[in-house]
This record gives structure tokens, sequence and C-alpha cells, in this order.
């Protein structure tokens, strides 16, 4: 009897699974780990907004099954939010969604607008979840290379006219994950004009739209003109909210694809949890002074991680928006043997490259959400540790 589908059997290991099994490997061993692998905010979630759920949670009504499309408060504190931000009009009704983290809402958007053997243009490196998801689909993906030649921003006149003619999405990713790479408006502009040409649904992963700095402010695609015509948005308020663990995120953009992602989520999840997305809409549309306070704790992290990083003889530059240090490993070593050698001499976790995609290989991913004094320390261990 076989218990996998030939499906699932094309999925390779989730490679964060194999990061977080040597961790727990070197805690049981009693290394005093520190972790710049994980992207998980370390943070407090605001107090006004735990204090909202907590109120919420009292109210009986907010303990029945939820509305799969996402409560009222939370669907109009969204639009109210893109308007405020960024002089977008959405109708709450269409042209919003609630979701279970925008990785949920990922993994249920490909299966409800693709169908078998559809081409999914994706940045390499990325997210691992679009490659992951297009393949649940059964997708066919296409690396888009993102490097440090076209400043992470992928080249679409240099995609295939076979691939073209047969693909249906493309993921876009700013600030981004893991190259904290950021865009101005004038490249949605490009991409819309692009799969416009192409009749291709644009997919904008905004999940750090929030996390920025040095005055750099994050576009929305939907800014362009006629972006919601084939385009859709993926929010969270995981990073700027510090609300990881709530798994509360949105969708918003192009009606028909939010009312398909609408009836393939009623058939397989119930919605949100009421009290969390009543606690997400007072966090959007109440004080915003956490999201500048933690901005600013993440800013002086990221010039001490890089300072530190440079110390040492890592090619490490400063970002604008994101929660990530892109580096290349040293010569050498492979992403891989870089990682596990750190770990093994130091007790300090990065994330290895090839994790995000073939063009991660030969780089690292550093976080940044640990303290200073752990960052300065993970930084030392290596210097005394390992010899570049």
């Amino acid at each position: 009897m076989k218990f996998k589908s030939k499906r699932l059997s094309n999925i390779p290991p989730y490679k964060f699974a194999e990061v977080q099994k040597m961790k727990q490997e070197a805690l049981e061993a009693g290394v005093d780990v520190i972790d710049l692998g994980v992207g998980d905010p370390d943070l407090p979630t605001p107090k006004h907004i735990v204090n909202k759920l907590a109120e919420e949670l009292q109210n009986p009504a907010n303990l029945k099954y939820p509305r799969f499309t996402g409560a009222p408060e939370f669907r109009e504190a969204v639009a109210d939010f893109y308007k405020k931000t960024y002089n977008v009009e959405l109708d709450p009704e269409t042209e919003v969604l609630a979701l279970i983290g925008s990785k949920e809402g990922i993994g249920h958007l490909l299966p409800a607008i693709i169908d078998y053997g559809d081409y999914v243009l994706g940045p390499d490196p990325g997210y691992p979840v679009y490659r992951m998801t297009t393949l649940l689909a059964d997708g066919q993906y296409y690396n888009m290379p993102v490097d440090v030649t076209n400043d992470f921003k992928p080249n679409f006149d240099s995609i295939p006219k076979d691939i073209l003619e047969k693909a249906k999405v493309m993921f876009l990713n700013y600030p981004s994950n893991p190259t904290g790479a950021t865009v101005e408006i004038d490249f949605y502009e490009q991409a819309i004009e692009f799969a416009k040409s192409h009749e291709i649904v644009v997919i904008s992963d905004s999940a750090y739209n929030a996390v920025t700095y040095n005055n750099y402010k994050a576009p929305s695609i939907l800014q362009v003109k006629g972006a919601k015509e084939l385009a859709v948005e993926f929010g969270s308020l995981s990073k700027a909210y510090s609300m990881t663990g709530f798994r509360i995120g949105y969708v918003v953009g192009n009606k028909e694809a939010i009312k398909s992602l609408s009836i393939y989520k009623s058939n397989v999840d119930t919605g949100v949890f009421t009290p969390i997305q009543k606690a997400a809409a007072h966090a959007l549309t109440t004080d915003q002074s956490s999201v500048t306070e933690y901005n600013l704790i993440y800013k002086k992290r990221m010039d001490t991680m890089v300072a530190a990083l440079q110390s040492i003889g890592i090619d490490a530059k400063p970002i604008n928006g994101g929660f990530f240090i892109w580096s290349p490993v040293p010569e050498g070593y492979t992403s891989e043997q870089f990682v596990a050698t750190v770990l093994e001499k130091t007790g300090v976790i990065f994330t290895p490259g090839n994790i995000f995609g073939p063009g991660g290989e030969g780089y690292f991913r550093v976080s940044f959400s640990v303290p200073n004094e752990r960052i300065q320390e993970a930084v030392e261990r290596i210097r005394e540790k390992l010899d570049f």
C-alpha cells in the first residue's frame, strides 16, 4: 500500500527543517546556539495588540466559525491601510481576502489559478515556497535569475519565448527574502507592462513591506495604473508587528484571482480565528509607533551585522528593507559546507543559500532578529575559531 502521491514524491525535503534539525542537535549537545538563520522576530508583539486580542476573546460571538473571506473589520482595515499608505483604493468585499498567513494564501492560490503543466516564473534565489507550491499544483517552475549583476531584479527580456508561451504566473518579492533587495515603483511599471504583453498573472509577495530603513518606503505594485487587471499582492502582519504566531495575512488586488482563491479556501479551511483578525485590524489602524520603534532597532542591528561581518572578511552590504543580509561564502566552501562548519566550530547558525534555489549556491543568508550583543558575540566566535 502506498502512502505518498507522485506529486508529493516530486517535492524535495524542506531544507529549513534540516537547518532546524542541525540546531536541535547542537542544543542537545549543550552548545550555546546563536541562531542567525531564522527570520522570526524576537521583539514582542506590541502590548496594545495583545490587549486587543484578550478583549476580543471575551466576546462569545467571536468564538464561532469565522467567515471564509475574513471578518469585515479586518478586510476594511487592510483597505484603509492601502489607502493611507499607497493611495490605492480597494473594495473590502471583492478585493481583499483574509489569510492564515501569506504562506498559506500563496500555497492555495496556485492550484486555484493554474493547470497541469503551466509554467510559473519565480525568482532564483527566492522564497522556497514559490517553487514547492508550483510543484504541488502540478505546474512547472522556471528560475528567473536575480543576482548582483542586475541589482537582484529579473531580466524579463532574457526569458525564453517558449517558456513565455506557457507561463501563467510570475512571482515577485520585494523587499526580498533572501537577498534584501528593494525596488522603486518604476520596476513594477516594467513588470506590469511585461505581464500584460504575455497575459501573465503577477503575484507580488510584500511580506516585508513595512520593515524598511534609511528613509526608504517600499512601493506597492497596485500603485501602477492598471495593475489590478492582472496582479495580486500578499501581505503579512508577522514581521512589522511581531505577530508570526498569530498566522494572519491578506491578499489584495485582482478580484477574479481573489474569488478563485476564496472558492479554493472555502473547501479546505474555515478561516482565521475571529479574535486574531480583530486584533490584526487594530494593529493596522491604530498607533503605528511600535513599527517605527522596531524598525529603528532592526536598523541598528543591521548596521552592527554588516560592520561585524566586514571585519572578518565577509562581503556584506547594508539593505533598505527586510530582515536579511545576503553574502557570498568565503572561497573554498559550498553554501552548505560553510554553514555546517560555522555551526560545528562556533555554535552560530546561518542559512545556506542553496535552500533558495540554484542561484543561491555560493551564498548564505543572515537574519538579524537577535539582540546586538548576540550579533557581536556570534562574529567574535567566528573570528576566534575560523580563518577566512
